[in-house]
C-alpha cells in the first residue's frame, strides 16, 4: 500500500491546489469521494478497472458515466488524466491525501477517543476545547468504546496517539520496571 500512496501524491496535490485555486475544495472532496467509492466497489474493480480488453481512457469514461451528473467536468478532466498514468486504482488513496491537505489548509482534525465506558457530552466537549487549544485546530470527534480498557481515554489524532488508558499506564510501569 506504500506504493499507492506514493503514486497517489502528486495527484492529491494536483488536485488539492486546483481546488483552492478554484475556492472549491469541499465541492471537490465530496466529488472525489463519490468516485473513490465507486473505484473501490469490488465488480467495479473486477469488470471495469481489471478488464484487460478497455483502454484506460475506456475506464475513464465508464467511471465518468457511472458517477453521472454529480461530478464537474474539471473532476471528469481530473479521472481521464490519472487513467491516462493507468493510476484510477489509486483513487481512495488520492482521496485520503487529499483530505489530509484539505484538514490542514482548514485548521481541523479528527480525533478517535477510545474509552472503556460511553463519554457524556459534558465529556466530550471538555476533551474537544483542551485538544483545540493544545492543537490550534478546530476539532471533530468521534467516539468509541473499548470494553476491555480498565478505564482513561486513548486519543488518535493524525499520526498522533495519546494514551491515557490505565492498560497504557500499566505497560509504561512495567516496561519502566524491568529495564
Amino acid at each position: 500500500m506504500a506504493e499507492l500512496s506514493t503514486v497517489a501524491r502528486p495527484y492529491a496535490k494536483a488536485a488539492f491546489e486546483f481546488a483552492l485555486e478554484q475556492d472549491a475544495l469541499a465541492d471537490w472532496s465530496s466529488m472525489l469521494t463519490q468516485v473513490a467509492q465507486i473505484v473501490s466497489n469490488d465488480d467495479v474493480r473486477a469488470k471495469v478497472l481489471k478488464h484487460p480488453r478497455l483502454s484506460n481512457a475506456d475506464k475513464a469514461e465508464m467511471l465518468i458515466d457511472i458517477s453521472g451528473d454529480s461530478i464537474s467536468e474539471q473532476v471528469g478532466n481530473f479521472l481521464r488524466q490519472v487513467s491516462r498514468q493507468g493510476r484510477l486504482a489509486a483513487l481512495p488513496d488520492i482521496l485520503e491525501q487529499f483530505e489530509t491537505l484539505r484538514a490542514e489548509q482548514e485548521k481541523r482534525m479528527d480525533v478517535t477517543i477510545v474509552s472503556a465506558y460511553p463519554l457524556k457530552d459534558a465529556q466530550q466537549k471538555k476533551l474537544a476545547t483542551a485538544l483545540a487549544k493544545r492543537l490550534n485546530r478546530e476539532i471533530s470527534i468521534t467516539t468509541q468504546v473499548d470494553s476491555d480498557l480498565l478505564g482513561g481515554v486513548i486519543l488518535r489524532a493524525g499520526d498522533t496517539v495519546i494514551d491515557g488508558s490505565v492498560r497504557g499506564r500499566l505497560n509504561r510501569l512495567q516496561e519502566a520496571l524491568s529495564a
